[in-house]
């Protein structure tokens, strides 16, 4: 889990240069021995710097992704001689949460990483932090108020949907009368409403589709598999499904397998590792899936450490990191699955 995508590399690498320096060096009259600001600013590399202890609370890791993150941000804390990582047991009880980071500011850790289990719930916890001087950065699940977070890091919901649509609508864009079918999260969450505004928006691109059917899973191998088995039944004939998730799709193919289905594609959902290889198999309907990458965790200690530290972020010319970094939701299909195959979580 350790291993990260080009695009972090990007961001962290330490080879990086600078926007602004680059486009200074082009068009400035300046001579060679002047400066900007940007050459000089402290950006976050590998070097050994300032010893930063980061405390990490999260929710239990009762879902493959969580576990993942769990692992991300382990993993990401041992590449750094100057981290110590202190991190909670995790809890899906909002209490025992907040008491848990509670105990991270008591003990006056440099800085905080946090995906609550209800960013609304744990809104005041993050605030406390705050006006403790910890800096936190606020993991996924959004805090109710900027001020209870000096950065958010997450995943693009609204992204997933929308490449997941626009993918299945280039796959059926020349077949009249095209059907698809949706096998949604819980709907009772924010996340799952924007994954499925998005891929309706994306539908929109493509006359020749129409979403004939919906049902809403629990982001469990159980749940997918009996609300899959639902939509089969209901649905004798359809083009492609987007299923929101890996693990409930665990399920959905078994289901699949059952009913003795092959008549459709299958665009999947967070990045599981037997997505992946399922993928390159490629002897079944899926096709795809749509990331919402787990190693945002390593990012996320990554970002707690340019703050212990007070740099910036390589690759980008401020002195400060940005309030905020919404990751992109890259679909990964045949052509480009071995390279994302290292961050598959199981």
């Amino acid at each position: 889990m350790s291993q990260l995508t080009s695009r972090r590399g990007l961001l962290f690498g330490t080879a990086a240069v600078s926007a602004g320096a680059f486009l200074a060096g082009c068009t400035s009259n300046e001579t060679k021995d002047e400066k900007t600001a940007a050459d000089a600013r402290p950006a976050a590399d590998d070097k050994p710097g300032k010893h930063v202890t980061i405390g990490f609370a999260g929710p239990q890791a009762d879902h493959g992704w969580l576990n993942a993150i769990n692992d991300n941000a382990k993993n990401r804390a041992k590449k750094y001689a100057d981290v110590t990582l202190e991190i909670t047991e995790g809890s899906n009880d909002t209490a025992q949460q907040i008491g848990q980071i509670e105990t991270l500011i008591n003990k006056k850790v440099d800085v905080l990483v946090v995906l609550p289990a209800d960013g609304k719930a744990l809104t005041q916890v993050g605030l406390k932090a705050m006006r403790a001087g910890i800096p936190v950065v606020n993991l996924d699940r959004i805090f109710d108020s900027a001020q209870a977070y000096r950065c958010w890091i997450g995943g693009d919901n609204y992204g997933m949907g929308l490449n997941a649509g626009h993918y299945i609508g280039e796959k059926l864009k020349d077949k009249p009368d095209a059907r698809v079918v949706e096998l949604a999260g819980l709907d009772n969450l924010e996340l799952t409403k924007q994954r499925t505004q998005g891929f309706d928006d994306a539908l929109k691109n493509y006359p020749n589709i129409k979403k004939v059917a919906r049902q809403a899973a629990e982001f469990t191998v159980e749940s997918g598999q009996a609300k899959m088995a639902q939509l089969l039944q209901a649905q004798r004939k359809f083009d492609a499904l987007w299923n929101h998730d890996d693990d409930q799709g665990v399920g959905a193919l078994r289901a699949i397998q059952q009913a003795g289905r092959d008549d459709f594609l299958m665009v999947g959902g967070a990045g599981a590792l037997s997505a992946f290889q399922a993928i390159k198999q490629d002897d079944g309907v899926l096709k795809a899936t749509v990331l919402y990458p787990p190693t945002m965790a390593a990012s996320a200690i990554d970002l707690a450490r340019a703050l212990g530290q007070g740099k910036g972020v390589g690759g980008l010319a401020e002195f400060e990191i940005p309030a905020s970094l919404t990751l992109y939701s890259a679909v990964v299909d045949k052509t480009n699955v071995d390279r994302y195959m290292p961050t598959g979580f199981r």
